[in-house]
C-alpha cells in the first residue's frame, strides 16, 4: 500500500541567498530581485545563519523592512548548527565545529527571527550532521520552538539515512526535508539510500549545488567536458535554451520530486530555471546523462 504523501511545504524551486553579499546589492535591489522571483512563482527562500559570516540573514531582513507585506508572500527557510572559529563573532575555540545542543538551536533560531524581522521561521534545518548530536536534545529544541510558534516546520541538511531516522524517531511530527547535494555531476545520493528514504517517507529533498557549483562548466575537467557534450545533444533534442535547463530537468525526473535551490542572482537565469519545469526527459535521455557522468553504461 502506498503511503499518503505529506502536504508539500517547499515548492519545486527555491531561491538561495548564500551569495547575497557577493552580489553587492542595495536593500532596494535585493527587494526588487525578491519581488521578481515572486512574480515568477518562486516564493521559497533558502538561508543559513552563517552565510556571509553571519551577515546575509540581516541583509535580507533589511530589504524586507522596505516592504513588510512581502513577508507574507514568501517562505523563509534557514539553517543552524555550524560554528566557525571566528573571533570577531565571539565564538570560543580555535576550530570550526558543529553544535546541535538545545541551547544553541534555540538561540540561533531566535537570532534568525531578529535578523529577518519576522515572528516565525517557516522551516529550520540542522545544517550538518553533528558527531556529538543528542537526538533527544535536538528534539527538545524543535518541540520548544514549535510550541512557541517560532518555527513552523523542521528538517535536516546533509544527513545520512541513519542520522535522519535517528532524529525522526524522537519526534511525533515529521521532518519535512533533507537538503542534500545532487546534480548531473554529483550523483552519490542516487546510491547511498538518501533518495530512497525520501520516497519511503514521502518527503521532498532539497537539492543544493544543482549545477555542481560551477564545475559543470570547468573546461579543464574531463568529466564535465564529457557531460557537457551529452547535455548539449539533449538540449537540442528537447529544444532547451541551455544545458542548465537540461541539468534541472534531469533532477526533476527524480521520483522524490525534489526542491531545487538556485544559487544565482541573475534574474534571467532564474527565468531559465522556471522554464526548465516544462522540459521532460525520456528515460533513455536521463540514463544517457547518467552514463555521461559516470563514464560507463548501466550493468
Amino acid at each position: 500500500m502506498t503511503k499518503n504523501a505529506q502536504q508539500r511545504v517547499i515548492a519545486p524551486l527555491v531561491q538561495g541567498f548564500w551569495r547575497l553579499l557577493d552580489w553587492q546589492w542595495s536593500d532596494q535591489q535585493c527587494l526588487g530581485f525578491l519581488q521578481r522571483c515572486i512574480e515568477l512563482g518562486i516564493r521559497d527562500t533558502d538561508h543559513a545563519d552563517i552565510y556571509g559570516q553571519y551577515e546575509c540573514e540581516a541583509a535580507f531582513g533589511q530589504a524586507l523592512k522596505l516592504a513588510p507585506h512581502v513577508r507574507e508572500d514568501i517562505n523563509i527557510i534557514t539553517k543552524c548548527g555550524i560554528r566557525p572559529a571566528l573571533a570577531k563573532k565571539g565564538l570560543a575555540g580555535k576550530a570550526n565545529h558543529y553544535d546541535s545542543s538545545k541551547a544553541h538551536i534555540i538561540a540561533s533560531a531566535q537570532q534568525s527571527l531578529k535578523n529577518f524581522n519576522t515572528d516565525r521561521l517557516d522551516v529550520l534545518l540542522i545544517h550538518r550532521p553533528d558527531y556529538l548530536m543528542s537526538a533527544d536534545e535536538v528534539a527538545e529544541a524543535f518541540i520548544t520552538l514549535k510550541q512557541q510558534g517560532d518555527v513552523l516546520h523542521f528538517g535536516v541538511s546533509n544527513f545520512t539515512p541513519s542520522q535522519f531516522e535517528l532524529l525522526q524517531s524522537r519526534l511525533d511530527f515529521p521532518l519535512i526535508t533533507n537538503q542534500i547535494e545532487c546534480s548531473v555531476y554529483e550523483m552519490k545520493a542516487l546510491d547511498d539510500g538518501t533518495l530512497d528514504q525520501c520516497q519511503q517517507h514521502c518527503i521532498h529533498p532539497m537539492i543544493w549545488s544543482p549545477l555542481a557549483g560551477g564545475k559543470l562548466f570547468d573546461e579543464t575537467d574531463i568529466k564535465a567536458k564529457r557531460l557537457r557534450t551529452v547535455l548539449e545533444d539533449i538540449a537540442r533534442e528537447v529544444s532547451a535554451s541551455s544545458i542548465d535547463q537540461v541539468a534541472y530537468a534531469w533532477l526533476n525526473c527524480l521520483p522524490s520530486q525534489p526542491s531545487v535551490v538556485l544559487g544565482t542572482g541573475n534574474i534571467e537565469r532564474v527565468k531559465t530555471s522556471v522554464e526548465s519545469q516544462s522540459i521532460h526527459l525520456s528515460r533513455e535521455q536521463w540514463y544517457r546523462i547518467w552514463q555521461g557522468s559516470t563514464g560507463h553504461s548501466v550493468p
